[in-house]
């Protein structure tokens, strides 16, 4: 019997695909870091968790100011110029953590996270639409599902990697220097292999509506054309909050309720991630043949009655929800994402660099921080990502309504 399936990618893009894909895994890495880097400095720094939050806001105040001149960069230059700048940015900031680390100050950490978010956001607002387009329109969500897995991978790695090396038994740790500095050197090779290949740009067909509101800018268009790409807009950064915020303050929870030391935390992290890493591979497998909007409200479910069991604070059963909701999440970001580029045409890398405001979303953490050290309750702050799934959910139940099928399927 014939497999009708349609191919996750062609002959003509597997190169770009298989390149692209691997800037997944780097992101993965160096967003996943912060959730270990947050509570070493807590321990190296003695800082509160509200203090330690500052290390995520940084970097991802980063996404949140350079989103938009990466959107008019890559606009202007194409999705190739933007990766290599942005893995340009990444790599120097990585590196700077070395004269961070002489001026021996918080801020100067902050300093180096704060350029290593602004190349982030260069990377991955080529990445994630550029990957969309490589293949058959129908795959998009499932293609971009796939090498988002790759950024679990990455995720993983670093918890493993830099949690084994930081949270060594010593007093002080490991030195936060030597990963980063690998790390730079590494992603200012791969900068140099992307400025030495040909990767094909994708034209976009200027769609009516464009023609029809011609003297309005792009993101005007966007704003007042577009409602479902607005209602994504608000659903991606509603999952950035919960997501970035409830891997942040893992390490702090299972330990402040003495379940485990900081090591025994950073490789159970270790083990989420590696879950959420399966169920984004899953996921794209699944979503071959199972439309994306469907999967995305049932994963919302998951992960909203998750979060409710993990509030109630019923010990052990809480902790199996907290790792159960890590393969509800696994498909939200990237699934969202491709959703609300649908059908934008030429729009599409202005409503990208939007899209990539979201992480901004990662500051949700200082909210779980500010409750957890005001409340002295563990459990209470998870209502942050609790409210971030709800509208997840709210946005999966309207694409999923019969008449919004309906019309997305014939536009």
């Amino acid at each position: 019997m014939k497999n009708n399936r349609p191919k996750l990618t062609t002959k003509k893009y597997l190169l770009p695909f298989i390149l692209v894909t691997s800037l997944f895994f780097l992101w993965g890495f160096a967003r996943a870091i912060l959730d270990v880097l947050n509570k070493h400095f807590q321990n190296a720094l003695d800082i509160s968790i509200t203090q330690s939050a500052l290390v995520q806001v940084t970097t991802y105040l980063g996404y949140f100011l350079m989103a938009i001149p990466a959107g008019w960069y890559i606009n202007r230059h194409g999705y190739r110029h933007g990766v290599i700048f942005g893995l340009s940015l990444f790599g120097t900031g990585a590196l700077l953590f070395i004269p961070g680390a002489e001026a021996g100050t918080f801020y100067a950490y902050l300093g180096a996270l704060f350029i290593i978010g602004c190349g982030l956001v260069f990377l991955e607002t080529s990445a994630n639409p550029y990957v969309t387009e490589l293949g058959d329109p129908a795959t998009a969500t499932s293609r971009l599902n796939f090498s988002q897995s790759f950024n679990g991978l990455g995720s993983l790695s670093a918890t493993f990697l830099v949690g084994q090396f930081l949270f060594d038994g010593t007093d002080d740790g490991g030195n936060i220097v030597v990963p980063y500095t690998v790390l730079g050197i590494i992603v200012l090779l791969i900068a140099v292999v992307f400025s030495r290949v040909d990767l094909p740009e994708i034209k976009h067909a200027v769609t009516d509506d464009e023609r029809q509101n011609a003297g309005e800018t792009r993101i005007v268009q966007l704003f007042r054309h577009h409602p479902m790409f607005v209602f994504g807009l608000f659903a991606l950064l509603a999952y950035e909050v919960a997501e970035i915020s409830i891997n942040s303050y893992f390490i702090n929870y299972v330990t402040g309720k003495h379940w485990m030391t900081d090591n025994t935390a950073s490789i159970v992290l270790t083990c989420c991630l590696a879950f959420f890493m399966i169920g984004r591979f899953g996921g794209s497998w699944i979503m071959r043949s199972v439309r994306a909007e469907r999967m995305l409200f049932a994963c919302a479910v998951g992960s909203v009655v998750c979060i409710g069991v993990v509030m109630l604070n019923l010990g052990s059963v809480s902790m199996i929800a907290l790792v159960a909701n890590y393969v509800f999440e696994a498909i939200m970001f990237p699934t969202i994402f491709s959703l609300a580029l649908r059908g934008l045409g030429n729009l599409t890398k202005s409503a990208s660099s939007l899209l990539m405001m979201t992480p901004i979303g990662g500051c949700g953490f200082l909210l779980m921080g500010l409750i957890a050290d005001s409340t002295g309750m563990l459990s209470m702050p998870f209502i942050i990502p609790f409210l971030g799934y709800f509208i997840v959910l709210l946005f999966a139940s309207e694409l999923s309504r019969p008449c919004r099928h309906s019309s997305v399927t014939a536009a």
